[in-house]
């Protein structure tokens, strides 16, 4: 499950995998507790020593898959709700650009795509570059986009169901420069995959969208 933020690919990706008994992975929330590690550093993004330490941190890092209670921990230490701070927000687009922290993270995704596959059958994963770079012979591969007034709307919501304050221009802002850092990075740039099914969910509910991926599954032959 591909696509920039605020498409609802993690609430539907959680969905879907509670849905069919599979496990669930965010690969965004690595990026994300990789990121903590360079600012709790005192380093930026661009810093040319952010490499070393984020890279580093990435052997600290343990994704529980289990979608009834995901979770990211850094050196034992749930930052779950940290991680989805303006901070961390406004940095990890610089980090995840860095190739040797994504050739890093890949490694480790796919490594806990094999446990997944092996314990429970199956998993749905979540990022920007799963179908394109993470899992490329995936048997079903989805793209959910939306529009950026839209996405925003959504990131909105969500900061302020999470106590964090949100102002329209400012959300709206920061999806248009996620967007363009996202899609313009020299390794793994956001784009859909050739094979990809492309789904606007501009005007479907989370509901929507999981009955459409629901089918998807069956159609595919993807549960029993």
């Amino acid at each position: 499950m591909d696509g920039p933020s605020g498409t609802g690919k993690s609430t539907v990706s959680r969905r879907l995998a509670a849905a069919c008994g599979a496990a669930y992975l965010d690969t965004g929330a690595m990026y994300r507790a990789v990121t903590l590690a360079v600012l709790r550093s005192g380093l930026e993004g661009t810093d040319q020593a952010a490499e070393k330490v984020a890279v580093e941190a990435v052997n600290d890092l343990e994704s529980v898959t289990d979608p009834s209670a995901p979770a990211i921990r850094l050196s034992g230490e749930d930052v779950e709700s940290e991680i989805r701070g303006p901070a961390v927000t406004a940095a990890v687009s610089a980090v995840s650009a860095i190739p040797a922290v994504r050739a890093a993270l890949v490694e480790r995704q796919r490594a806990l795509i094999a446990q997944a596959l092996a314990e429970r059958g199956g998993i749905v994963v979540e990022g920007r570059d799963i179908g394109s770079v993470v899992v490329p012979d995936a048997p079903l591969k989805v793209y959910l986009t939306a529009s950026e007034e839209v996405r925003a709307a959504r990131r909105e919501a969500q900061d302020r169901k999470a106590g964090r304050i949100a102002e329209h221009a400012a959300v709206l802002a920061d999806v248009r420069r996620r967007d363009q850092l996202d899609s313009t990075r020299k390794t793994s740039p956001l784009h859909a995959a050739p094979d990809a099914l492309v789904l606007d969910t501009d005007h479907l509910s989370v509901d929507d969208v999981l009955r459409e991926l629901l089918r998807l599954v069956e159609e595919r032959g993807l549960v029993t």
